[in-house]
């Protein structure tokens, strides 16, 4: 049965972000094994805390060869060979009985899904308007949001069932089989038929895939996006991932399963936020730089309140900050939008990977960075109120600077290219 361009271009997208929930699967998912994971394999914290990073290292690292070639190689072949790496890196994580094989699975996961989101971003560059790129960018954003959901309660109740290796196994398998449906029904390009505009492929040429580097590194403003989503993203996930829940069940004398809740809350906002804050500036606005400026400024407001609150602080009001915490995260998502229009549409995969690339990073830095410093400078007590709010106050520092610097960037949204038939 021929699939109409039409159609088709809906089902690539679908596929391209369930494979994007993967990644943010693969990403959480340590969390609510760790306990089985420590019981079993007898690791401390610190073996632990390597075995959850090294999913972000290689993450992050990959995206410099990704910036070079998903331009020329396309995105069908760069997410199929990538994905399947991930296959293989969950199967070595089921497979795991010492610290050494675990680190490797999480490794090949996080080469593998280094491309699906860069590789989805540059499918929509390619097969929609750029008119609706922020919508839709963040609307892979919130379906990519749901894989942090299935990672948590879903997860552990696989896990508590059938063991968590059989889960492995069983998410590797899923990952395979949608994989081959995406190879076989995915392609780079509409046919001319459908869109006179589409770009050609970047060439693979390791010299003009360097000047076209250079041409990005050039723009002051890929810099200041890039401390943006550098700071944004990773003070969302070291509180999101790690550092809310001790502080709700020590500082705040929340009970773990009400401290469980919020976090949902949070992800909630984030899954809200993404399509909100894209249709915001595509349709009410019109604005990159306005929207990602007010979600930059409402996190940093927050974090000064959270660390104004107490014991015996009203969970509704709990539950509202933390779900506007993960709302104006949420912003975040347009600032991919915003640096694709800084460049040419045949170097937008360069320019979205290279701002990947500092997001990632972001959270492997503030995940660290955070503990030390509260270990550093409340060495009696350094999962105590006065080092969170310490820690807090130093990544709302962080946003207000960045806030400052993201005020001299260019407004793309008038100068993108709106010629491209819907």
């Amino acid at each position: 049965m021929k699939i109409s361009s039409m159609k088709k271009r809906w089902l690539i997208l679908i596929l391209s972000c369930f494979l994007f929930l993967l990644s943010q699967f693969y990403r959480a998912s340590i969390a609510v094994i760790s306990p089985d994971l420590v019981k079993e394999i007898n690791i401390d914290t610190r073996q632990l805390s390597w075995i959850s990073a090294a999913f972000f290292y290689a993450f992050a690292i990959m995206q410099i060869p990704i910036s070079m070639y998903l331009d020329g190689l396309g995105p069908r072949l760069s997410m199929t060979a990538l994905s399947l790496v991930a296959v293989i890196g969950a199967f070595v994580f089921a497979t795991g009985h010492s610290v050494p094989v675990l680190v490797a699975g999480r490794v090949l996961m996080g080469i593998g899904m280094a491309c699906n989101l860069m590789g989805t971003l540059k499918i929509i560059t390619l097969w929609f308007t750029p008119k609706y790129f922020a919508t839709l960018s963040a609307l892979v954003f919130s379906a990519g949001t749901a894989g942090n959901l299935i990672a948590a309660t879903p997860l552990v109740l696989m896990a508590q069932n059938i063991g968590w290796r059989n889960s492995f196994w069983i998410i590797g398998a899923v990952n395979l089989f949608l994989v081959f449906l995406f190879y076989c029904i995915a392609q780079d390009r509409p046919k001319a038929a459908f869109s006179q505009s589409v770009p050609e492929p970047a060439s693979t040429k390791f010299g003009e895939i360097m000047h076209a580097l250079y041409s990005l590194f050039r723009q002051k403003d890929y810099w200041i996006i890039s401390l943006g989503t550098f700071c944004r993203y990773g003070i969302f996930a070291a509180v999101q991932s790690l550092w809310a829940a001790p502080f709700l069940i020590n500082s705040i004398e929340v009970d773990p399963v009400s401290a469980g809740n919020l976090l949902v809350l949070m992800n909630i906002g984030l899954v809200i936020g993404s399509p909100a804050s894209g249709w915001l500036s595509d349709r009410v606005f019109k604005s990159r730089k306005g929207i990602i400026i007010s979600g930059l400024i409402m996190m940093g407001g927050i974090l000064l309140t959270l660390t104004k609150m107490s014991p015996g602080t009203d969970m509704i009001a709990l539950g509202v900050l933390f779900f506007a915490f993960g709302l104006s995260s949420a912003t975040g998502g347009i600032m991919y939008a915003h640096v694709k229009e800084l460049m040419p549409s045949e170097s937008a995969g360069t320019a979205m990977t290279g701002i990947n690339f500092f997001t990632m990073i972001g959270g492997a830095f503030f995940l660290q960075i955070l503990g030390q410093m509260m270990q550093y400078l409340h060495p009696e007590n350094s999962l105590g109120k006065v080092a969170f709010i310490d820690a807090f106050l130093f990544c709302a520092l962080c946003l207000g600077i960045t806030t400052v610097f993201y005020l001299f960037t260019v407004e793309t949204f008038k100068k993108s290219d709106r010629k491209r038939p819907r």
